[in-house]
């Protein structure tokens, strides 16, 4: 018996086979060495800007390892499980057994593994592979690295806003309704003039809201020659059709029965379409007044124009403006291409139609004006104008002027209040975004802000600002929604404002003044070049959940590997970040955490005004925004957007200012977002108490996954998100807006998901819901039309859905 002799390796064969076996080992071992390279690269990088040290050892694990395979050296491979044992530890230390955060960190390690099992490699080393452990010992010391990465994981306490649970109890309906809704119908924007986006029907329930299946699809399209544009509007319903307009400068109306078109209105114009949405319509009962145009459809041109059109017929209503529009250019100061549009739809309040317009962020001092302005709904005359460079000026600049020039304007949906005769508007900035140094005092005021304009004359009654000198993009998205909200000293007539930011404000509608308390904490502060400034202070909401992650740290990166992963930790350490709201700077790029998506967007909340329960989709994205001089702009030759091509404004020129700035979502080199998700969420809020009821992922990684590339895994992650939600007295939750093409009904007390259905595109608008005349059947109803920026596949359909016959 010989104990001490050494077993020797066979030599490879000389022929075919043999040259496939070294070739193959070869091939492996140069795949490891190459990614052992880009791991320790990048690792020291990484350790260089003060980063985890991780990668650049595992980096040179790696390289060794594929060094070792080449000439079958047998430790090779024993090196490279040693690798995913630490690495296992490593990764449980991070971030727990969280299955998202630890996908990226050890899916293809172990993955590029298995290319050491292969025959050719295996034979380069002893006869058992791994024999330096043994498998035994090997699933052993996995097991060891899991439980000691575990238990040294510092498991502090998770975010409420985030966890995934459902509440154990909701609460019950309340004594009073937070609003008096008893109608069938769908006749604003968000159902209302308060846009509370809820429905007083209770066909559809938890019990049998499974049976929903698909009534009708009415397509709007076929798409013009144009920008990709989405299809986001919210219909609305009156009588027994549904109105709606899109981006490529149409109106239809629809039968609300069976989705058949009755009409179509192009109100091009000549016009080409802008890139821009339209979100909705609005609808005008003339008082007194009967036959053609009694009932009128009013609507934004991509011009734009306010027109306004016969809801049986589709014509121009001839006594509205010239020939049925209204020039929103008159007045504002000349501007290219695509630099003033409106995408909201009008509010209708006392006999008028009143409209902001958007400026895309980020292009030039100088521009369009923000002027807030109502028509008299019948005739298209100027009631009113609210221009905050001339306060006491109520009616259109005397000839020869304009309106004030780069003033705060309004692009989200606006609210009103017959009774209070006010009109809430959600307030931007005075442009640019991301350089405050030359707005005006004026310019202060209302920016990023909700103000409360007197309907009859356009006077503001009051203002809340929402953020204070805005450099991040944080203008107020989102419909302010109106309910009667109990309160310890009796029921008050309440606004409730989500932010992108995250706050959520409720503010007494009549007088701007708090009702949930609100104080003001200290922001970042730090050198910010010349001209510029810092706001010391920004407003919080104490009693109500602030809809945004916790601040960032490195080992929130995420990445779709290691790789991307290492990139993404690397541009973290490379940027300005001290937390929520970092002033933007020189030197390098910053962090901006909720990004200009959000927080809460103009998808907006929905109030269950039966049980007191706000409902928001929300996202957990930042951006990173690079703020350069004026010469460097000049030479990266930043370029003016006109709104042609998704994500068109990463490019922020921000000319006649001294900088300028280039910036978007903070994406990996392979197109994933560099935080963890999830990115986008859906909330369910007790107004009453402020309590989170429940805050759940909303989204698949279905159509979607890295270069675009669909995973095809109905695996929950909770996707970037856009559009809201509907609520109704049937006690569930109607919501598109992740990435997914999914839409789906939950319960509003739990969150559970009760039913969800396939659409052919992104379903990211607000529905809406309504009960037929015809058959008497409850309908929901969703556009299925996508978003080019967040490259969710674009549809031009509307799909409704009812429970059969």
């Amino acid at each position: 018996m010989r104990t001490n002799e050494t077993v020797s390796l066979p030599a490879p064969a000389a022929g075919p086979d043999g040259r496939v076996t070294v070739w193959t080992r070869r091939a492996v071992a140069a795949l490891f060495m190459v990614v052992g390279l880009g791991l320790g690269a990048g690792g020291a990088a990484l350790a260089w800007y003060g980063g985890s040290p991780y990668y650049l050892l595992t980096g040179v694990a790696v390289l060794a390892s594929g060094i070792m395979v080449w000439p079958r050296d047998p430790r090779g491979i024993p090196l490279y499980a040693a690798m995913l044992i630490w690495t296992t530890a490593w990764a449980v230390w991070e971030v727990g057994f969280e299955p998202w955060q630890l996908l990226p960190r050890l899916l293809a390690p172990f993955v590029l593994g298995l290319a050491l099992l292969l025959p050719a490699v295996r034979r380069a080393g002893p006869r058992r592979p791994a024999a330096a452990l043994g498998w035994p010992a090997f699933a052993g010391a996995l097991i060891l690295a899991l439980a000691a990465g575990g238990l040294l994981h510092p498991d502090g306490p998770a975010e409420p806003i985030l966890r995934r649970g459902i509440a154990d109890r909701a609460p019950g309906p309340l004594a009073q309704p937070l609003a008096r809704i008893d109608r069938e119908d769908w006749p604003a924007f968000g159902n209302d003039q308060g846009g509370t986006r809820f429905s007083p029907l209770a066909d559809l329930t938890p019990q049998n809201v499974g049976g929903l299946e698909v009534a009708w699809e009415a397509e709007t399209g076929p798409d013009t020659p144009g920008p990709a544009t989405a299809l986001e509007a919210t219909p609305i319903m009156v009588g027994d059709a549904l109105y709606l307009c899109d981006g490529h400068n149409r109106v239809l109306a629809l039968d609300a029965e069976t989705g058949r078109e009755r009409w179509r209105h192009d109100m091009s114009n000549g016009t080409p379409p802008s890139g821009k949405p339209c979100r909705g319509v609005a609808h005008y009962a003339v008082p007194d007044m009967t036959g053609p145009c009694a009932h009128r459809v009013i609507a934004a041109s991509q011009t734009p124009e306010l027109i306004a059109l016969d809801a049986a017929t589709g014509q121009p209503c001839t006594d509205f403006g010239k020939d049925g529009r209204v020039d929103l250019r008159e007045g504002i100061s000349a501007y290219p291409r695509g630099q003033y549009y409106v995408s909201s739809a009008p509010q209708i309040i006392r006999g008028k139609a009143v409209v902001g317009g958007g400026i895309p962020d980020g292009q030039f001092w100088g521009g369009p004006s923000g002027v807030i302005r109502a028509f008299d709904a019948r005739t298209g005359d100027l009631a009113w104008a609210f221009d905050p460079g001339h306060p006491d000026r109520i009616g259109a600049p005397p000839p020869g002027e304009t309106y004030t020039p780069s003033s705060p304007n309004s692009w989200a949906p606006i609210s009103a209040d017959e009774a209070l005769g006010l009109v809430y508007l959600p307030m931007g900035n005075a442009t640019p975004d991301n350089f405050g140094g030359l707005r005006r005092p004026f310019d202060e005021e209302v920016s990023s802000a909700v103000i409360a304009l007197d309907a009859e004359t356009g006077r503001l009654r009051w203002s809340f600002q929402a953020t204070h000198h805005d450099i991040w993009d944080y203008d107020t998205p989102s419909q302010p929604t109106l309910v009667d909200l109990p309160t310890a000293n009796g029921v008050r007539p309440a606004l409730i404002q989500p932010t992108k930011r995250g706050e959520v404000f409720v503010l007494d509608r009549e007088t701007g003044r708090p009702i949930k308390p609100v104080t003001e904490v200290a922001a970042p502060q730090g050198d910010i070049g010349a001209g510029e400034r810092l706001a010391p202070t920004q407003p919080a909401s104490l009693d109500l959940p602030a809809f945004r992650g916790a601040t960032l740290r490195e080992s929130d990166m995420w990445g779709a590997t290691p790789l991307d992963q290492m990139l993404c930790r690397i541009l973290f350490r490379q940027s300005r970040y001290e937390g929520h709201l970092t002033p933007i700077t020189l030197g390098k790029p910053v962090l901006i955490d909720p990004g200009s998506v959000g927080g809460v967007n103009w998808g907006s909340a929905s109030i269950d005004v039966d049980r007191g329960i706000m409902i928001a989709n929300w996202m957990r994205f930042p951006d990173r925004v690079e703020l350069v001089t004026r010469e460097v702009a000049n030479q990266r030759q930043l370029t003016l957007s006109d709104g042609q091509s998704p994500g068109g404004d990463a490019d922020r020129p921000m000319l006649n200012t001294p900088y300028g700035a280039y910036g978007g979502l903070f994406m990996s080199p392979l197109g994933v977002p560099c935080t963890a998700p999830p990115w986008g969420l859906t909330a369910a809020v007790d107004l009453t108490s402020g309590r989170l009821l429940w805050s759940k992922p909303l989204g698949t990684v279905r159509d979607t996954g890295p270069l675009d590339i669909p995973s095809m895994l109905p695996l929950t992650v909770g996707t970037p998100v856009s559009g809201g939600a509907v609520t109704t007295r049937g006690g569930l939750v109607f919501v598109g807006a992740s990435m997914d093409r999914t839409f789906r009904a939950l319960d509003v007390a739990t969150g559970r998901e009760l039913w969800q259905a396939r659409l052919p595109g992104g379903g990211n608008a607000t529905p809406m819901t309504y009960r037929s005349p015809v058959s008497g059947r409850q309908f929901v109803v969703v556009a299925a039309g996508g978003k080019p920026p967040l490259a969710i596949s674009l549809g031009t359909k509307l799909v409704a859905y009812a429970l059969p016959r």
